[in-house]
């Protein structure tokens, strides 16, 4: 929507002087996008002032202000249509109005100098009429370019309401659509940084089958690094003929690097470690920037981004203070939904959404104080409001959307599903201009789940910071443990689509488990353990290459359950942690093989909605791994992710807005719509794209992306929701990710051991009896220890004593039982196993993460 405006006075009168043609007959190509409305959503459609766009009874119903002068003062109208000099098309649609008057259907240009191409006018009548006409192009926007059709609806003393129905355009010779329109480089880098001490990889698109020279150059043009490329031949996923660049060899700090092959040359990056830690501040920015109920401040975001509170009950908003259910559902009251953070790019808020979108912001709190640095999210970290309140600032945060969270309990204990508008909103509308009556979703098992599982977390988070909020949070989370429990197969509905996504999801034991791990984790209580070891997800069993998400939360009940101590045996947690490295071991099998590295698996459902997200949730599984484990790939694997989300991919595009020379700008969003709006901003730095979807779920990417490679299915525009929306669950994610990135991206210092391991065996031929002795060599008692070391050769463990053990491939883990698990500094235990076939003894022994001396 590059202009709402189309046809001026003059340009009318140069109109009727354009001949009607006959109809072309080579081929019926569509060029209008969502002419039948049957996605209940007007998009790409927009309205100018005075006119509001809602899809009413599957039809486009525009509310259109009387008073206008002339007919081109209101407007209905869709920009990138393509059009072909010298082709003949028909313009057609069913209209009525409840008024009858006069309506002009045109094609034209939607820039300046805005030139026509025709135009006609019709009567409509309050009887639903077909209407229709033909015309020659006389100019050339091909490839969805600055074509458009527009209604123009203006010139009438009274208010109306205008609707259309089977809008279509038709003719032509060459079908809309073909590949994305981004400039992309044969070199791709990350377009940001590389961290210094880690490895350096870029991607040549090349049909070459022999290797070629690379250059590294510096900001002053000079040759500071060369060598060869690898050809890996064709990329599947990308469609491209790809050869892997590695130049981890240089490795000095610096800005504005270029590495080029021949004439090809990237785009700049540096090498430094500035980047990553500015992006875990940006990336929680939008948080921010996304808040309900409340003003957005100049003084926190600049004066592009301020905007006042929406959906306070201040007209035109009819707001959250009391919104009741959809009126089909008559539950008898109303409830104050004010606050928590707008999920995406419209105005909705939902539970399932914001559940794991706060979740994960706690989780990297929690993570950082028991295994990390939490120091980063200290109070005064964010430009927030609550900078100076003496809590820290990822809490203050997270906190907006768990009030929310609270608030969307119903009396009985259930939550419900989500709020947003009764219709679409129109696209760009700020949101405290939003006049759209808000209504409640009915209750759902998963969302009661979602409130459960994050009020159970933020209470444990909580309770040295805030005694009393924590006291509710708990109450919360097991009143709604208990109502979901009576209500356990309360799924929402898959048809509540109309004026926001309708979320559903027909699994529900995910949540159940994740729900259940936090409360035990929080309270120890009995009932909850017995519900999390009977669930058919304990001990990660639903941890595959897959990820998780916002449909799929039983790994958040794992990640818990391997941070925060609980009794639960060492074994089982040994096991949790265990499969987070193995999973992460077939991200890191599979990117090996890939042109553009990338923890995704695409194998059952290609790129999908939000798959950048799926990227970032997999990028922390590898994190996690690493933090268990200790293991360095698994540390080079969460960078190889921001390198692909950062502009190591087969676009050129940095899909984080601010970052990168091509980053991307036009989100699919309410306000943050220059596209649609000079007067409005684009999106803030920090901002995550959904990113490549190969479902191509909205009109404008069916026309622009059709036949594209799964990794090449987006486009940087403002109507392509499909692929370029954001929301707080992707978000979450960069957040993470980016947060434990800058964390880390100084060369860890490993632990300073406090144990020491010695191993002998008696063997023979097909065998061993292993006799194995640890001892405490630090300051502080152990109250449980595991022991993990790798088996050389082809041997097993067949059976042992005074320890749980286990083993998986080579690696073996044994972990203490409930009489052994303490041992104090100078006290060493003792214990065994004996196996079958040969090799040698192991080498590498690790204790409670740390590497251990050997005698």
């Amino acid at each position: 929507m590059r202009s709402r405006r189309l046809l001026t006075a003059t340009l009318l009168v140069a109109l009727a002087a354009f001949p009607l043609a006959a109809p072309a007959a080579a081929a019926d190509y569509e060029r209008v996008l969502n002419g039948t409305f049957e996605t209940g959503s007007p998009d790409p459609w927009w309205s100018s002032a005075g006119v509001t766009n809602r899809v009413t009874g599957g039809e486009l119903c525009a509310a259109v202000t009387g008073g206008t002068t002339n007919p081109w003062d209101a407007l209905v109208g869709q920009n990138g249509v393509p059009f072909e000099t010298g082709q003949s098309y028909t313009f057609s649609f069913d209209a009525h109005a409840t008024t009858a008057q006069p309506v002009t259907a045109a094609a034209g240009e939607s820039v300046s100098p805005y030139r026509g191409i025709a135009s006609q006018q019709f009567t409509l009548s309050p009887v639903k009429q077909r209407f229709s006409f033909t015309f020659t192009s006389t100019l050339d926007f091909p490839d969805a370019g600055n074509g458009q059709v527009a209604f123009q609806l203006g010139g009438q003393a009274a208010d109306n309401t205008i609707c259309v129905d089977n809008v279509s355009v038709i003719g032509g010779v060459k079908p809309p659509g073909g590949v994305n329109p981004n400039p992309a480089k044969k070199v791709q880098v990350d377009l940001v940084a590389y961290v210094p001490g880690l490895p350096k990889r870029a991607t040549l698109v090349s049909t070459a089958t022999t290797p070629q020279t690379w250059t590294l150059r510096d900001s002053a043009g000079t040759a500071v690094a060369t060598g060869q490329s690898t050809p890996k031949g064709a990329d599947a996923t990308s469609g491209d003929p790809v050869h892997l660049i590695d130049f981890s060899s240089f490795d000095t700090a610096g800005t504005g690097y270029t590495l080029s092959v021949g004439e090809d040359s990237s785009f700049p990056f540096d090498i430094s470690a500035d980047p990553v830690k500015r992006l875990r501040y940006d990336s929680l920015a939008f948080f921010y920037h996304q808040r309900s109920g409340t003003p957005i401040e100049a003084q926190y975001v600049g004066d592009e981004y301020a905007r006042p509170a929406g959906h306070i009950n201040v007209a035109p908003n009819q707001g959250d203070n009391n919104v009741p259910c959809r009126a089909d559902l008559a539950c008898g009251y109303t409830l104050d939904v004010r606050g928590g953070w707008y999920d995406a790019g419209d105005h909705g808020k939902y539970v399932v959404n914001g559940g794991i979108a706060t979740w994960q912001l706690l989780n990297a709190y929690e993570r950082a104080t028991r295994v990390g640095d939490a120091s980063a999210y200290r109070d005064g970290a964010l430009n927030i409001p609550e900078k100076a309140n003496g809590v820290p600032d990822l809490l203050d945060e997270a906190r907006w959307e768990a009030d929310f969270l609270l608030k969307m309990q119903a009396p009985d204990g259930m939550a419900h599903h989500k709020i947003h508008d009764a219709n679409w909103t129109a696209l760009p509308t700020r949101p405290e201009l939003d006049d759209q009556p808000r209504r409640l979703s009915a209750t759902s098992t998963a969302a009661t789940l979602n409130l459960a599982a994050v009020a159970a977390q933020g209470a444990r988070l909580w309770k040295t910071i805030d005694a009393a909020y924590s006291a509710q949070l708990l109450a919360a989370a097991r009143k709604a443990y208990t109502a979901a429990k009576a209500n356990p197969a309360k799924l929402a509905e898959p048809n509540d689509g109309t004026g926001g996504g309708a979320y559903s999801d027909d699994t529900v034991s995910d949540e159940f488990y994740w729900a259940a791990s936090e409360l035990y984790a929080t309270t120890g209580d009995a009932a909850y353990r017995t519900d999390v070891t009977a669930s058919p997800h304990y001990k990660a069993a639903s941890l595959n290459r897959g990820g998780f998400h916002w449909g799929g939360t039983a790994p958040l009940g794992d990640i818990t359950l391997a941070l925060v101590p609980t009794e639960l045996p060492a074994a089982d947690v040994a096991a949790i942690k265990s499969a987070f490295a193995t999973v992460a071991d077939q991200h890191l099998t599979a990117m090996a093989d890939m042109g553009y590295a990338a923890p995704y698996d695409n194998s059952t459902a290609g790129y999908v909605w939000g798959s950048n997200s799926t990227v970032l949730n997999n990028a922390q599984v590898l994190a996690l791994a690493h933090d268990f484990t200790g293991a360095a790939k698994y540390r080079e694997g969460v960078f190889e992710a921001l390198h692909y989300i950062l502009g190591r991919n087969p676009l050129s595009t940095s899909y984080v807005a601010g970052y990168g020379d091509q980053a991307m700008t036009n989100a699919h969003h309410r306000f943050w719509a220059r596209q649609n709006d000079p007067t409005l901003p684009i999106a803030p730095p920090g901002s995550l794209s959904g990113g490549p979807n190969s479902a191509l779920q909205d009109p404008v990417a069916q026309r622009l992306l059709t036949g594209c490679p799964q990794q090449k299915c987006w486009v940087d525009d403002i109507g392509a929701y499909s692929v370029n929306e954001v929301a707080i669950n992707w978000n979450s994610a960069l957040a993470w990710v980016s947060g434990w990135a800058a964390e880390k991206s100084t060369p860890p210092v490993p632990p300073a051991a406090d144990c020491e391991v010695s191993f002998t065996a008696g063997r023979w031929p097909d065998g061993l009896s292993a006799q194995v002795k640890i001892t405490n060599t630090g300051k502080t008692a152990w109250t449980d220890w595991t022991l993990g070391f790798s088996l050389p050769g082809t041997q097993r463990v067949t059976s042992g004593w005074s320890a749980q053990w286990s083993q998986t491939g080579r690696d073996v883990t044994a972990a203490s039982m409930s009489w052994n698990g303490s041992v104090k500094p100078g006290k060493s235990v003792h214990i065994g196993f004996n196996g079958s076939g040969a090799g040698a003894d192991p080498t590498v022994f690790v204790v409670n993460g740390r590497t251990c001396k050997t005698p």
